[in-house]
């Protein structure tokens, strides 16, 4: 209903450059996490451990200065938003999502609770996949978990193929659907 009200112009430009603005963020993290896992195959120093008389504001975080420092930014509020959607479309918590003017006291304290977990854990999240180096003054480093080589490897590794699956899923289901479509095999 909601794709039916939208104007053209939010149809055929703007649902498109979303889409691919989404596959590019996810692209980038998958490639992010990718080079990561090299790092953690070439050189012990690429382990997520807590950062030793980091000097901040006099040593860059990224390799690529402040055009790293702004994607570094970006991935983690887009890693934020789809790990809230994600919770949030699991068959498990949906029953969760607040209703409007109808939401008792118990779901909007599980509902904070939630938010709440998935918000402490993405700084280690971020660092665990080699996103960002940056220790967000929390002290998240210091985890005995993530000086064990195997546990990161295997994380990232994850990742990776999770993401990378779930992407090619997606978008081959949508361009067979397209298609099949066009062909006029749907009848």
């Amino acid at each position: 209903e909601l794709r039916h009200r939208a104007s053209p112009w939010q149809r055929n430009l703007g649902y498109p450059l979303a889409m691919l603005g989404l596959l590019a963020l996810t692209g980038i993290s998958v490639l992010i996490v990718c080079f990561h896992v090299l790092e953690l195959l070439l050189d012990d120093a690429a382990m997520p451990r807590g950062m030793q008389d980091a000097s901040l504001g006099q040593v860059s975080f990224s390799i690529f200065g402040s055009f790293g420092a702004a994607l570094q930014v970006v991935l983690i509020f887009y890693l934020m938003v789809s790990s809230v959607v994600g919770f949030y479309s699991s068959p498990l918590f949906t029953r969760l999502l607040p209703e409007r003017q109808d939401t008792p006291l118990t779901k909007i304290i599980g509902n904070c609770v939630s938010l709440l977990v998935l918000s402490s854990a993405l700084p280690v999240f971020s660092r665990t996949l080699g996103i960002t180096r940056f220790d967000l003054l929390g002290d998240f480093g210091r985890f005995n978990w993530l000086g064990n080589f195997y546990i990161v490897f295997l994380y990232n590794m994850g990742f990776a193929g999770l993401t990378t699956l779930c992407l090619v899923k997606r978008v081959s289901w949508a361009v067979q659907a397209e298609l099949i479509r066009a062909f006029g095999e749907d009848r």
